[in-house]
């Protein structure tokens, strides 16, 4: 069973637009994470409001027991590669692509 110091945890509630963003984000680069809803689980609310100035501000994500509260994905990935670069997902792993393909012109 991992524990906190060794994984990724995304603290999110329903509906938030920059924890969709933060979500496709970290899809896309394949990266393992946990997520938590702060709306269901009052402990996990309360540590996002210790780490938060008080508020219930998300995404808040920790990495191997680092706080960090609003990041982009590249400052997740960053602190990762930092703190718990064996987290990182293989380098030979492509990172999925989201989103529309574009056709080719028919001829």
């Amino acid at each position: 069973m991992s524990t906190q110091a060794d994984e990724v945890v995304v603290y999110t509630r329903p509906g938030c637009p920059y924890s969709m963003l933060l979500r496709l984000g970290m899809r896309r680069t394949g990266l393992q994470h946990t997520e938590v809803d702060i709306w269901q689980d009052p402990e996990a609310a309360a540590f996002v409001r210790s780490v938060a100035d008080g508020n219930e501000t998300v995404p808040t994500v920790t990495i191997a027991g680092t706080a960090m509260v609003n990041p982009s994905t590249q400052q997740v990935m960053a602190a990762v590669a930092q703190h718990a670069p064996h987290l990182l997902p293989a380098s030979d792993a492509k990172p999925r692509r989201l989103g529309l393909r574009r056709q080719p012109p028919s001829e």
